[in-house]
């Protein structure tokens, strides 16, 4: 075992002739997302059916990595393996959860510090975090998981932070969001290297889409803010029941008994919003509901969330949620 150990080692890339990829992962590593690199880049294929990458897992101190399942993982190579890649792909860890904002431990900056120039990097989910304490991401566009994107930009307010988008592009620099985006990252980059045609056979091959619509803005709820008081309230009971009505200020003012300029005042005080912008989210809110979980026609959810037309629903609809109508309910229509 020692001797397998000690060749594993001292082979880091074995085909110079293929793209080097280095997956640099650390305690906490997220399985999933190992594998969505190690998978997508190990299918991609030239035309005589020769792999055109080559992968190799790396971690700042080889030996046993815990991760996010119940078993570890041993990580032969270190982090030499970083400064032969063409491209460093950094995994995300639940270690980043609790070291938002703070230095990078020794190893890991060691690592790092071995990125040649001229190298793509790259991260998925909160890997990004790894990039930004780096000062790779300083004044760059940059996204990350969206519970996780307010974190990161309280602590690197120099990233120019995206966080409905599934990946970024900036430079020689990319990131991704939540775990399953390091799919669309990945054949982002395949696409990019080779082509379309050698990306679209390694989603083939995968079962997943070769492109995705939208962002990851599609997947996040968006609650309202509670009011902090009540002055305003029966005039809100009462549109989320006629949402389906052409309403008007006046007619929300009128079920408060109050003029059109003080309901105004009084409800962004309230809510944190003005009135159309609120009515607006909740009709966006019913048309998901309605998109998700019936089977009315695209203008009848339209009209039952007071869009009017399914034109103004899917203008609407992409401005939220960077994604049409249609995409969204085949995303997310449950099933009976």
């Amino acid at each position: 075992m020692d001797d397998l150990w000690k060749n594993q080692a001292m082979s880091v890339f074995r085909h110079p002739d293929r793209h080097k990829v280095a997956v640099l992962v650390r305690h906490g590593m997220l399985v999933m997302e190992l594998g969505i690199v190690q998978r997508l880049f190990g299918q991609a294929r030239s035309a005589d059916g020769e792999p055109l990458y080559e992968v190799v897992t790396c971690t700042p101190e080889p030996g046993s990595v815990h991760t996010d399942a119940d078993f570890v993982i041993p990580i032969a190579q270190g982090p030499e393996a970083i400064a032969e890649a063409d491209t460093v792909v950094v995994t995300a860890s639940s270690a980043e959860y609790e070291a938002a904002g703070r230095p990078l431990t020794p190893s890991v900056a060691q690592a790092m510090a071995l990125v040649r120039p001229g190298t793509r990097i790259a991260s998925i989910c909160t890997g990004a975090f790894v990039l930004a304490a780096a000062g790779l991401l300083d004044g760059r566009r940059a996204t990350t998981h969206w519970r996780s994107a307010d974190e990161l930009q309280r602590a690197y307010p120099q990233v120019l932070l995206d966080p409905d988008v599934l990946y970024t592009e900036d430079g020689d620099v990319f990131t991704s969001a939540g775990v399953a985006s390091g799919i669309d990252l990945c054949l982002h980059l395949i696409r990019r290297d080779f082509g379309a045609a050698v990306a679209n056979e390694v989603a083939r091959g995968t079962v997943v889409s070769p492109h995705r619509e939208g962002g990851q803005a599609q997947f996040i709820r968006r609650p309202v803010p509670e009011p902090r008081s009540s002055s305003t309230a029966a005039a809100r009971a009462w549109a989320l029941e006629h949402l389906h009505l052409p309403l008007t200020l006046r007619e929300l003012a009128a079920k408060e008994a109050m003029s059109t300029r003080t309901f105004t005042r009084r409800f962004r005080e309230e809510v944190g919003m003005s009135a159309v912008r609120w009515l607006t989210q909740q009709r966006v809110e019913r048309a998901r509901q309605l998109l998700e979980e019936s089977e009315l026609p695209i203008d009848r959810v339209a009209t039952e969330a007071g869009f009017g037309t399914a034109a103004s629903l899917r203008q609407h609809l992409q401005s939220a949620l960077g994604v049409s109508p249609s995409a969204y309910r085949t995303t997310f229509r449950r099933s009976a």
